[in-house]
């Protein structure tokens, strides 16, 4: 979801340079304000709101009750999700700076969260000992 918000806020940087080239002059600059206005939230929401639910939540929850990771490492998702959230809400709300330093500092937990997932799953991969994977270890034995 993170990648379709900034997909979003790429065309419509794409739509506003067409606009400077194309469009009368009357008309550009009020379709280029909604459009910098779009771009605008959608890189508020995307990188600054949902990557908390997708990246953060979501997965260290699954990661944390599956226990194909470590819990200690799934904490981190579970930490730096609701970081990441709270950080785009004071956003929002302008209480904040975006992009600024106390936002740098609430997503620390969760540039971690995914820098280490990566990491350990290229290195180790799931644990074998996970529940999940030995209930379907059992599941696909074969029935003599």
């Amino acid at each position: 979801m993170e990648c379709v918000f900034i997909a979003v806020g790429i065309l419509c940087m794409l739509a506003i340079s067409a606009l400077r080239q194309d469009a009368p002059s009357g008309l550009d600059a009020a379709l280029g304000q909604g459009l910098e206005a779009v771009y605008e939230w959608s890189f508020r929401l995307g990188p600054g709101f949902v990557v908390g639910v997708g990246n953060g939540l979501i997965p260290g929850w699954l990661m944390y009750r599956s226990k194909l990771v470590p819990r200690g490492l799934a904490i981190f998702g579970l930490i730096g999700g609701p970081l990441i959230i709270i950080s785009g809400i004071l956003v929002l709300f302008d209480v904040i700076e975006g992009s600024g330093p106390v936002q740098g500092l609430m997503t620390i937990p969760e540039a971690f969260w995914e820098l280490s997932l990566g990491i350990y799953l290229a290195v180790k991969g799931f644990r074998p000992s996970s529940p999940v994977l030995r209930d379907l270890g059992a599941r696909s034995a074969p029935v003599a």
